[in-house]
C-alpha cells in the first residue's frame, strides 16, 4: 500500500504542489517551512475516513477552514488535496475540493475516485444537487456510499502518526481514554491490546534492537499493577540481584523513543508518517534509522515519510536524492520540489557529497551567523 502522488492547491503553506512519492520520503526544509503541514494532509484524509471522526470533524479540529486555506490563496481559492495511490496491486486516485459556506461550516465542492483510470465517484451528483445539505459530508465517511471504493476508505484510515513525547509515556493516567495517540498517550495501551503471540514476537525484536543502543538492557515485559494500570518493566545490567528492575518512568527520554519507534515500525502496512525521530536518540544511533527504514520496506513493503534537520540521519549512503523533498519558503508561499531535479543538488551529488552536505545548506537561514549577536546590547 502506497501513496505514489501529491497534488495540492492552497493547502496551508502551500499554494501549489505536484509531486510524486516513494516508499521512503525524507522532508528537508528550514524551520516553520510546512513540514509538518504537509505530513498532516494525509493525517487530514486518515481523519475523515475514521469511524470516530469525518469531514466536519477533521476541519474543526484543524479550527477551521481559514486555517487550512494557504493566505496566499487569490481568485481560485478552494482547497484541493489530490492523491494517487497504489493499494493491492490497484490504481487509485481520490481527489477532494472544498471551501466554507456563510456559516464557516466546510463544504465540499468536488470529490472524485477512480480505479485504474474508471471513474467511480463524481460529486456534485443529481442528490447533492437535490439536497445541498449532502456536501458537508464526504463519501469517505459513508458506509453507504462508499462500497465501490471501500479499499480506499479502509488505507486512509490505517495512516499511521508517530511523534512520540516520552513524558505521555510515563505518566500512565494521560492515557485514560486514548486510543492510537500520535504521541505515545496510549503507548501501554496499544501494547495491551496487541494478541499475546504477536506481541512477545515485536518485544523480542524490539530487545534485539534495544540491546544494541542502551548496552545495559537484558530484559523488557508487559505486566500490570494492583490497579490494573499496564506497565514496561525493564531489567538492567547491576551489582544486586533484582535491584536492575526499572519501570518505564525510570526509562531515558531516548530509550523511550525509540522504543516507541520500534513498535511503530513493527505495527501495521499502511503509510507511517515520523517528525524528527532523531530527536534524543544518540547521532550513531540515527545514522542508522535510514537502514532500518529501508529492510523494513524490502520486508513489508510499508511507506515511510519522515521529516528531518539530521545530518547525522540525511549522511546514510543509501538515500536517493528521489526519495528527498526540498521545502523551500518564499514571499508567497512554499515550494516542495524533488532533490533530484535541482541541478545544483544534482552536480554535488555527483561531486561526491552526501545528501545531507547537498541538501541541508539550503534549509540554512541566510543570516543565521548573526544569533551569535544575541547576547550583544542592545
Amino acid at each position: 500500500m502506497q501513496i505514489t502522488h501529491l497534488k495540492l492547491e492552497n493547502w496551508r503553506n502551500f499554494l501549489h504542489v505536484d509531486v510524486p512519492l516513494k516508499k521512503r520520503m525524507f522532508l528537508v526544509g528550514p524551520n516553520a517551512s510546512g513540514k509538518s503541514n504537509l505530513l498532516d494532509v494525509f493525517r487530514f484524509l486518515r481523519d475523515i475516513a475514521d469511524d470516530q471522526g469525518g469531514f466536519q470533524s477533521a476541519v474543526q479540529t484543524r479550527k477551521g477552514v481559514s486555517k487550512l486555506r494557504s493566505l496566499h490563496a487569490r481568485r481560485y481559492s478552494n482547497i484541493v488535496i489530490d492523491v494517487a495511490m497504489e493499494i493491492d496491486g490497484k490504481s487509485w486516485t481520490y481527489r477532494l475540493e472544498f471551501t466554507q459556506d456563510n456559516n464557516r461550516r466546510a463544504i465540499v465542492k468536488k470529490e472524485t475516485v477512480a480505479a485504474n483510470g474508471r471513474c467511480l465517484l463524481d460529486r456534485p451528483n443529481e442528490q447533492d444537487n437535490q439536497d445541498p445539505e449532502l456536501l458537508t459530508q464526504t463519501h469517505l465517511e459513508q458506509i453507504q456510499a462508499n462500497k465501490d471504493f471501500r479499499e480506499v476508505v479502509d488505507f486512509f484510515k490505517k495512516i499511521r502518526y508517530l511523534h512520540i513525547i516520552p513524558q505521555l509515556i510515563r505518566d500512565t493516567d494521560r492515557s485514560s481514554g486514548k486510543q492510537w495517540s500520535p504521541y505515545g498517550g496510549d503507548f501501554l495501551e496499544q501494547l495491551v491490546r496487541t494478541q499475546e503471540k504477536t506481541l512477545k514476537s515485536r518485544l523480542r525484536r524490539i530487545v534485539a534492537a534495544l540491546k544494541v543502543a542502551v548496552p545495559n538492557l537484558k530484559e523488557l515485559e508487559l505486566n500490570r499493577d494492583d490497579r490494573g494500570t499496564p506497565h514496561l518493566r525493564g531489567l538492567f545490567s547491576h551489582w544486586r540481584p533484582d535491584a536492575g528492575w526499572q519501570l518505564e518512568d525510570q526509562f531515558s527520554d531516548g530509550t523511550l523513543r525509540l522504543l516507541g519507534l520500534l513498535w511503530g515500525f513493527l505495527d501495521g502496512a499502511a503509510p507511517l508518517l515520523l517528525e524528527e525521530p532523531e530527536l534524543s536518540l544518540h547521532y550513531a544511533v540515527v545514522r542508522h534509522i535510514p537502514g532500518i527504514l529501508a529492510r523494513l520496506s524490502r520486508r513489508t513493503g510499508r511507506q515511510i515519510l519522515l521529516s528531518s534537520h539530521s545530518a547525522e540521519l540525511l549522511s546514510d549512503p543509501g538515500i536517493d536524492a528521489n526519495e528527498v523533498l526540498l521545502l523551500k519558503p518564499t514571499r508567497e508561499d512554499t515550494r516542495v520540489t524533488v532533490a533530484a531535479n535541482e541541478i545544483e543538488i544534482g552536480r554535488l551529488l555527483e561531486g561526491g557529497m552526501s545528501i545531507a552536505d547537498a541538501v541541508l545548506p539550503w534549509t540554512a537561514p541566510p543570516i543565521v551567523q548573526q544569533l551569535t549577536l544575541f547576547g550583544d546590547a542592545p
